[in-house]
């Protein structure tokens, strides 16, 4: 499989580097669904000439990025377009060696399953072969790298690219079991965006799971290993939001990040839910509507986790999936990390019930997303409603999708402890009604 993925790499390299010897680059890096403030090349480039000049970078209302970020750039920024090419491989090769361990770990499950008879004798078709999952690793490789959301985002350098990757090997160093690095990764992933704390509890459940303890707040094994991966997870941010503060002498930075992220103070269009709201919010309700809005991230951690307990890398999916929805400030490079995964989740197409629709609606809203900015900002023929409802449609269509993976996939576990035919007391076939 090595020589088919370096080939994937190496088509997806020769379209980012003609992309970007394009025209096409700097209309790219101007698109608000491609950049926000938070992740703008141009906000780091001028980040990084304030730090030429020994002003502090967040001394004004320009750069939102982390002091790690503009730090490495201040260094390769003459590299970055083979910097962000690199981030964009390196979480590719680490999607598909999660993915790879992780259909491994999931063929043994179900072959001890099948030995011991746990099964149905009627759920024979939904029992995965090693034949259809050998290229789904392949297939995940290649939604990321060549997803046309990926690619914008790479040839537009939104520092997006970054994060997925610090995701991707928070991803991968939680399905080999190490719970060091897993909390060393997350933590990185928390204090470049925030969000990412809510991965904290599929990492946690995935590596209790992998080393046999169960999840029972009367265990004391649960409680001590929980202990030990938040203190990991915890001294690993401590230590990286110090070093952040002998970088830049001062902690600036933490209201011009981590506010920002949270106030939600500019409001310039985006593909998210918050700017239009709060453009059009009187400011004696702002405080509260941001409460309500920022908790949709953090709000479905726990009851995702109580339903997913045994299924925990499923569950990093739909918290990814949840960030990429609901963040302050999100672009369409942050779509493309949870999108990549759709392959990994082909067994449960038979469940899905509006697939065809809500792929339709995606594909639709991207096409509109520029359309309706230029009869807004350049024609003047439409107004800002026109260009937030197609982001409410893009929305609802995400929400659609992630809620009906959801629905398939605990139907077909449903199935597998009961059966595929499901029949009444008196004998005629029941429907499944999942609550």
């Amino acid at each position: 499989m090595a020589a088919p993925l370096v080939l994937v790499l190496i088509l997806a390299a020769t379209v980012r580097a003609v992309l970007f010897r394009s025209s096409l680059a700097g209309l790219i890096a101007e698109r608000v669904e491609v950049v926000s403030p938070l992740n703008a090349w141009k906000r780091v480039v001028e980040g990084l000439a304030l730090l030429d000049l020994g002003v502090s970078p967040y001394s004004g209302d320009v750069f939102h990025e982390t002091p790690l970020i503009i730090y490495l750039f201040h260094f390769v920024v003459d590299y970055s377009e083979f910097i962000f090419m690199i981030a964009d491989a390196i979480t590719a090769v680490a999607l598909y060696l999660v993915v790879q361990d992780y259909n491994k770990m999931m063929f043994r499950k179900q072959k001890h399953a099948l030995e011991a008879d746990r099964y149905p004798h009627d759920v024979i078709e939904l029992i995965r072969t090693p034949k259809e999952m050998f290229y789904i690793p392949l297939k995940v490789a290649l939604f990321y790298l060549l997803n046309p959301f990926t690619v914008l985002s790479c040839v537009a350098k939104s520092t997006c690219g970054l994060n997925n990757a610090i995701i991707a090997l928070f991803m991968l160093s939680t399905v080999k079991g190490s719970a060091f690095l897993s909390a060393i990764f997350l933590s990185l992933a928390t204090y470049q965006s925030l969000y990412p704390l809510t991965l904290f509890a599929p990492a946690l459940l995935f590596l209790l799971q992998r080393l046999y303890i169960p999840v029972n707040v009367r265990s004391a094994s649960f409680w001590l290993f929980t202990l030990q991966f938040g203190v990991m997870y915890l001294g690993s941010l401590l230590v990286i939001t110090c070093l952040s503060f002998f970088l830049l002498g001062s902690w600036d930075y933490i209201p011009s990040v981590y506010g920002f992220i949270l106030s939600v103070p500019d409001l310039t269009p985006n593909i998210g839910l918050f700017w239009y709201f709060f453009a059009e919010m009187f400011e004696h309700f702002r405080l509260f509507f941001l409460c309500v809005f920022q908790i949709n991230v953090f709000f479905y951690t726990i009851p995702l986790a109580v339903k997913l307990k045994e299924h925990p890398i499923f569950l990093m999916f739909m918290q990814i999936a949840v960030i990429s929805i609901f963040k302050s400030y999100p672009t369409v490079g942050d779509i493309s990390l949870y999108m990549a995964f759709l392959p990994m989740w082909s067994h449960l197409y038979r469940f899905l019930r509006n697939i065809f629709v809500v792929s339709c609606v995606l594909i639709a809203c991207s096409v509109l997303f520029p359309v309706l900015w230029h009869l807004w900002i350049y024609a003047g023929s439409a107004n800002s409603n026109f260009y937030y409802s197609i982001t409410l449609v893009f929305n609802v269509g995400q929400i659609l999708l992630v809620s009906d993976y959801f629905y398939a996939y605990l139907r077909r576990e449903h199935h597998l402890t009961h059966g595929l035919y499901l029949r009444k007391k008196d004998g005629t076939e029941a429907t499944l009604i999942l609550k």
